[in-house]
Formats: C-alpha cells, sequence, structure tokens
C-alpha cells in the first residue's frame, strides 16, 4: 500500500457494488461525499472493523478481508475454561466401583489464584474429582461450595497466575439474535475446550429454575455443564446448565446469566455462604404463569413456614400482589428481586387477605422461596 491514503468507495446510486454488511455493529468514520459517492479512508476502516486490506495497482482495486472474530475470542477464553472430571460417589446415580464409571464437566477460572466457578450438579456427589486446565495440568480440588438454588458451584485449586474469564457485569445489554460461543468439554473428557457457535435466542427466560436464564441455540452437550456462554467481546455472559430434552427438539439451551454468577460469588466469598432472603411462604402460581401466557395474575399463598410471616398475619389462601412496589408473578419474580435484599431485612406486601387489599409488612428469613411444583419431565439438566 502506498503512502497516499487509498480510499474505499461505497457508492449512493443503483449501479453501486454491495456494500459490507457487518452484523450487530455500527461505526462512525470520516467520509466525503463526491458525485453521489462516499470516500472513506481504508485505514480508518480497518483500524474501526479489524482485518486487513491491500491495494492491486494493476487493477486499481482494493480488497478488504473482514476480521474473523469467532477464532480470536475462543483462542482468548479458552485457557480460562477447565475440564472437571470424577468418580460418582457410591449409592449416587451411576454410581459403581467400575474403574470408568467417571463423570465430568467443565468450569471457569474467575481467580487467578484458584478460584473456579461451575455448576452444582458437576461438583455434587462427585469423588476424587480432578481438573484439568488448558495447558494439560492436573489439579486436585482443595475446596468446594455448592449453591444448587442457582446451581451454581465455587471449586479451588491449589494454582497460581491463572489466565481468569472475563464475567460480564449484566446481560442487559444483550441481543436476542447477537452471536455467542459455548466452550466446554462435550461428551468425551478428551474433548475439552470444545466450541459451538450460535445465537441468544431469548432473554429472561423462567424455565425449571429459581432464577431467570439465558436461551441460546448454540450447541450444548453433556460435559459442558459449567463452561461459558461468551459474547464476541470475550465476555462470559452466562454459565450453561440445562437444555430442552425431548423427541424432536434441538438446540434449545439455557445458561445463567451473569448477574447470578455475581450474586453467588459475592454473597460466597463476602459471607461464606449465599444469604438468600425469603418470604417465608410457599406459593402457589397462577394457570397463565405456569403455562407461559403474559399476565399480571397475583400468587396465593398455600402455606406459612415461619413466625415472621405469622407475625406479619400472612395465612394461607392471602393473595400477593407486589413486594415494596413490584409487581411479582412468579416465585421467578421474586427470587429476582430478592437477590438485593438479607435476611432480617424489612419489606412491604400489598396482598388481599379475606377479600380485602392489605399492606403487610415482613422480616425476611434466610431460605428458599418455595412454589407449589408442575412437573416436566422433558426439562432436564445437561449431563456431566
Amino acid at each position: 500500500m502506498t503512502t497516499a491514503a487509498v480510499m474505499a468507495i461505497l457508492m449512493l446510486g443503483a449501479s453501486a457494488i454491495n456494500p459490507a454488511v457487518i452484523e450487530g455493529a455500527s461505526v462512525k468514520l470520516n467520509a466525503k461525499l463526491q458525485d453521489d459517492q462516499i470516500y472513506i479512508n481504508s485505514k480508518d476502516l480497518m483500524k474501526a472493523l479489524g482485518g486487513t486490506g491491500q491495494y492491486d495497482t494493476k487493477t486499481g482495486t482494493f480488497i478488504y478481508t473482514a476480521k474473523d472474530e469467532i477464532p480470536e475470542v475462543v483462542k482468548a477464553v479458552s485457557p480460562s475454561v477447565v475440564g472437571i472430571i470424577g468418580r460418582p460417589d457410591a449409592g449416587a446415580e451411576g454410581g459403581s466401583s467400575d474403574r470408568y464409571n467417571l463423570t465430568h464437566g467443565t468450569g471457569v477460572i474467575i481467580r487467578s489464584n484458584g478460584w473456579i466457578v461451575t455448576n452444582a450438579h458437576v461438583i455434587d456427589g462427585l469423588s476424587n474429582a480432578v481438573v484439568v486446565t488448558s495447558d494439560g495440568k492436573t489439579y486436585k480440588i482443595t475446596d468446594s461450595y455448592s449453591d444448587p438454588t442457582s446451581d451454581l458451584a465455587l471449586i479451588k485449586i491449589n494454582a497460581k497466575s491463572l489466565k481468569t474469564a472475563k464475567l460480564a457485569t449484566s446481560s442487559s445489554h444483550m441481543r436476542v439474535g447477537e452471536t455467542v460461543i459455548a466452550i466446554g468439554t462435550p461428551v468425551s473428557f478428551s474433548l475439552r475446550n470444545s466450541a459451538t457457535v450460535g445465537v441468544v435466542s431469548g432473554l429472561n427466560r423462567g424455565v425449571n429454575a429459581s432464577y431467570r436464564l439465558i436461551q441460546s441455540d448454540t450447541a450444548i452437550n453433556p460435559g459442558n455443564s459449567g463452561g461459558p456462554l461468551v459474547n464476541l467481546k470475550g465476555e462470559v455472559i452466562g454459565i450453561n446448565t440445562m437444555k430442552y430434552a425431548a423427541v424432536g427438539v434441538e438446540n434449545t439451551g439455557f445458561s445463567i446469566p451473569a448477574e447470578t454468577v455475581h450474586y453467588v460469588i459475592h454473597h460466597y466469598f463476602k459471607y461464606g455462604e449465599v444469604k438468600r432472603a425469603s418470604l417465608g411462604l410457599t406459593l402457589e402460581e397462577s394457570w397463565s404463569a405456569i403455562v407461559g401466557l403474559p399476565t399480571d395474575d397475583p400468587l396465593t399463598v398455600t402455606s406459612v413456614h415461619t413466625n415472621e410471616a405469622e407475625k406479619a398475619k400472612i395465612q394461607e389462601g392471602d393473595v400477593l400482589y407486589s413486594i415494596d412496589g413490584v409487581r411479582v408473578t412468579s416465585v421467578v419474580d421474586i427470587n429476582e428481586l430478592l437477590k438485593k435484599y438479607l435476611p432480617g431485612q424489612k419489606v412491604k406486601l400489598l396482598m388481599q387477605s379475606d377479600g380485602d387489599i392489605v399492606t403487610r409488612y415482613l422480616v425476611l428469613t434466610q431460605g428458599e422461596n418455595s412454589v407449589v411444583s408442575v412437573e416436566d419431565e422433558a426439562w432436564d439438566e445437561v449431563d456431566r
């Protein structure tokens, strides 16, 4: 390329060459309009979008090769992804004395001193477990903490200077249709750090989990559990947890959003456990909420479990509309809302009792918020 600026041309008229379309991205470049043609500096183009370009003096053409982001993201994130393998405890499902009877999953390094996040269902009931990093080194697990409610777990290995993943602060910037990558250990432990690519299929899904999930069509298979779902910025936006398993259904997987991962990590490192705030009630969701219809229907109290709830004069058959002014229609709504509260704090509930609309002031306790369950055998965690 000569020292003179080579100008890439995008024509405005009907005879224009087809411009490149960059999905999900926009850039602002200095440009010059002349004779219904837009001229931009090729150096500015490559600086903004990446990639390479070359000017052919013989043909008078400029060839631009777009940057392929996916391989670069996989290369950058893979060193922070580990495989986890061990033996199911005797008496656990699938447990036996066969030395080949092993189970495995995936994890993500979040601290350079050896802390790793994975799924609770990966490490629960697992003995003699070891962690294998992307460079092939093997470590024993020295400490672990499991939170089955969120299906998240933290494990520790005796290592230093590990490369940590970048955990997104939130999923609020995500868009349905954006490209995402799953990295993990599918099917066989020899397939560690396998990558699959898809798109975000849906956000804020309330499906067979205590908190909202990200839905994607990225292929996740047995062993992908605990692995990262990554955006094209190289940020971990979720931890893969389960998929819809039924004949004829493909690529309907779910990941725990970064917000919930931050919530569990923060509580563990601050309190040594997740201090989950609870209303101390069992609630029944409306028919519309159960089948997934849009609804403002409230929840019905089916049982009262704590002295605090009894002191607040809450009784079986009462109806719950809102907590501190926020409308709730499902237990997932309640769990998401109560992330910002701790046991011992007080909330204001808008309820209906004996036909009257009333306000109750309830002191939160520690525990899970219960819901009358509806079984659906098609939902299944991703096998380890």
